[in-house]
């Protein structure tokens, strides 16, 4: 049985660290998988992995802290803050030369990197007859970007991207071949929403990038048109009193909440206690959480900025693309869905039935191509 060493920054809640997960699960019956982490910021990882996958910690006694230097600067406390500097440095120092002192000796026929540094160390210490596979999950337009990664993986066997567009921006910079193959769920729900609600939800790092401030002013054109309508905001992230205030300020405490970061046992409730999925991300490189909605049978309506977004959302099929970022076309479908019980049906149904194209027994075949066909 082969042996398979996923590398990971952490194994907190995240996107990537979602990926890892479900790829490590997906791959343990037919390899054995190992994830190797930089940080144990939790107990036990936040998503579920099988019992056979093993986890190895690199750094178990210390964590970024990057919060508490910014906290101390603000204070202007200056012993504090030279302290968190001292240990800032040895965090770093670790981060660095553990992994690579690991990628030195890792003796796997396969390893894969989730991180633009690992591939960076991957392709400059790991053994020459290893597999060496990079992975990039962040969409971007800014090409100075696309290059700054590009160079991480020139070392590399394989580039794998997450959507179809990154394919192309990335082929362009790369020798290696870029290959694409999208995220995947685990599961279908063995119970999906009723759609009988007047609940909307999103998902997603409370941060600039998911658009948040532009959901909430959405969401103020909803409520002057339907003040029944509730929507739930799932996530944590450095814009949360930011939003917070704005909630505030436009008055929509009784319809808008903030509602922190759920179990995948919380969120899979949430999820069927909603009737519409809403994504107002500027930019996405594939929106799992689009496919994780979808399985819950929500139509699911977003900004078609969001390219990962046009991969999945079949417009008016399975859910809505809203041109332009337009926040009034956008609040018009939500209201339209919530209006009319049978298109929320027939849309719903149309996105469970996409969620299954996503399967990780579907996706895991590209991989195994990969680590099959050297």
């Amino acid at each position: 049985m082969k042996k398979i060493t996923i590398l990971a920054l952490h194994l907190n809640y995240g996107g990537i660290e979602r990926f890892i997960t479900n790829l490590a699960n997906s791959l343990s019956n037919d390899y054995d998988v190992e994830i190797i982490s930089t940080y144990k910021m939790t107990d036990k990882p936040f998503f579920k992995l099988n019992n056979n996958i093993k986890v190895k910690y690199l750094i178990t006694n210390l964590k970024p802290n990057k919060e508490e230097i910014n906290t101390y600067l603000k204070k202007f406390n200056i012993i504090k803050l030279t302290k968190e500097l001292f240990k800032s440095m040895k965090i770093l120092y670790l981060k660095k030369h553990l992994m690579i002192d690991f990628i030195k000796k890792c003796n796997s026929e396969i390893v894969i990197s989730t991180r633009d540094i690992h591939n960076t160390w991957l392709g400059k210490y790991g053994r020459k007859e290893i597999l060496k596979i990079g992975s990039e999950h962040n969409d971007s337009n800014s090409l100075k970007y696309i290059k700054k990664i590009s160079k991480t993986a020139h070392k590399l066997d394989y580039f794998v991207v997450v959507s179809k567009k990154m394919k192309d921006d990335y082929t362009k910079y790369l020798k290696v071949p870029v290959i694409y193959i999208p995220n995947s769920i685990e599961k279908i729900p063995t119970s999906y929403s009723k759609l009988d609600t007047n609940n909307i939800i999103s998902v997603g790092r409370l941060e600039n990038v998911k658009g948040f401030e532009d959901l909430i002013e959405v969401f103020e054109i909803v409520i002057s048109k339907n003040k029944n309508i509730k929507l739930n905001i799932v996530g944590s992230g450095s814009q949360k009193e930011i939003l917070e205030e704005k909630i505030n300020k436009l008055n929509l405490n009784n319809n808008v909440k903030l509602v922190g970061y759920k179990t995948e046992e919380e969120l899979s409730n949430l999820y069927n206690e909603s009737s519409i999925f809403v994504m107002t991300s500027h930019s996405e490189s594939f929106g799992l959480v689009l496919l994780e909605a979808m399985s819950h049978k929500l139509p699911c309506i977003a900004f078609d900025s969001a390219n990962g977004a046009c991969e999945i959302i079949e417009d008016n099929i399975n859910g809505y693309l809203i041109k332009n970022r337009n926040k009034e076309e956008m609040a018009n479908k939500i209201l339209e869905l919530i209006n009319n019980k049978e298109k929320r049906e027939q849309i719903g149904t149309n996105a469970l039935n996409n969620s299954k194209r996503y399967l990780s027994e579907n996706i895991k075949k590209k991989w195994v191509d990969i680590f099959e066909n050297k």
